[in-house]
């Protein structure tokens, strides 16, 4: 029965509307029933995952009003840039290059450590996490799906704020094919890092209109000390020990070396770039992430029920009218 098959998969996110949970309730259904001969229950699962995430990132790239907040941080970007006109200090590289440096980092952290827990929090208050406790595998599903829709923003932004730069106000982009390749490694392993704990926030913020405020003030204090706008020489030395725990300093670092000259490793606290020490560190906090997220993910779908579903929403409904 159609009814049957509706309820065995994962549900669309809320913000794909009607047609986009229709779209990608069927279309996941599909690759659970042709996976239904597969050997290993888990194949069933991924296929299913990297389906619903590209019919989840098709609804983003015709959705004007979600891409626009991404195009808003790359023009943001780009005047500042155009704005600077210094150079680092104790080098002739110029400041610009190494605020879009820093400012490619914070892109790939904001993604996955604000826009995911938002997505993660919307959703739950939709009512998929209840969906997903009646669903075989929903939860990996799920993840699968979501970690393809924040990959392929987060690379789709990186590539759009670089290539604006290069031609707009002459960015830096990476030299010869190490420097590609270190900027590969560094977007990837950094979102590793910050993926997983942005899941693991989304399964315990409250509700999506508290989520932003909770998340915004530590993320802009990272942006502030993690040396991503400025050198981080210009800051206390116990100001540089609290930030090189967190993993938006070893990104932005990493991506100074894919893109900045090897004359500004003067500016640097340790006076290089420390790839070793960048690579160890996001490694250790990519590991971090994935022991708290599924737990943390499953726990917020056990909780889930009709009855907690039902009171969230009456006290939103309560909530905007008084504010109304």
């Amino acid at each position: 029965m159609r009814g049957t098959e509706v309820t065995s998969v994962p549900e669309a996110t809320g913000t794909t509307g009607t047609t986009g949970t229709t779209d990608t309730t069927e279309g996941a259904g599909a690759a659970y029933r042709e996976a239904d001969g597969a050997p290993h229950p888990r194949r069933r699962y991924w296929r299913a995952g990297l389906l619903r995430g590209g019919i989840e990132l098709r609804h983003l790239l015709r959705n004007p009003k979600e891409l626009s907040g991404h195009l808003v941080n790359i023009v943001a970007a780009l005047a500042l840039a155009g704005y600077l006109s210094d150079k680092v200090p104790g080098t002739q590289v110029p400041m610009a290059h190494l605020t879009l440096s820093g400012f490619a980092a914070y892109l790939l952290f904001q993604i996955g450590l604000v826009n995911l827990p938002q997505i993660l929090v919307t959703e739950r208050e939709e009512g998929a996490l209840l969906r997903l406790r009646a669903t075989p595998g929903g939860i990996p599903a799920y993840l699968v799906a979501k970690s393809l829709l924040v990959v392929a923003m987060a690379f789709g932004t990186l590539v759009l704020l670089l290539g604006t730069a290069a031609l707009l106000v002459d960015g830096p982009l990476p030299h010869g094919p190490a420097g590609w390749l270190t900027l590969l490694w560094v977007s990837a392993l950094g979102l590793l890092a910050v993926v997983p704990l942005g899941a693991a926030i989304g399964a315990m913020l409250p509700n999506p209109r508290e989520a932003l405020a909770l998340i915004m003030l530590p993320v802009v204090a990272l942006l502030i000390t993690s040396g991503a706008m400025f050198p981080l020489t210009a800051l206390p030395e116990a100001v540089q020990k609290i930030a090189s725990v967190f993993p938006l300093k070893w990104m932005a670092q990493g991506l100074r070396s894919a893109l900045l000259p090897d004359a500004a490793r003067a500016a640097e606290p340790a006076g290089s770039w420390e790839l070793p020490t960048v690579a160890l560190i996001l490694t250790a906090w990519a590991v971090l992430g994935f022991l708290l997220a599924i737990p943390l993910l499953r726990r917020a779908a056990r909780r889930e029920s009709g009855s907690r579903l039902s009171e969230r929403h009456r006290k939103a409904g309560l909530s905007g009218g008084q504010a109304a």
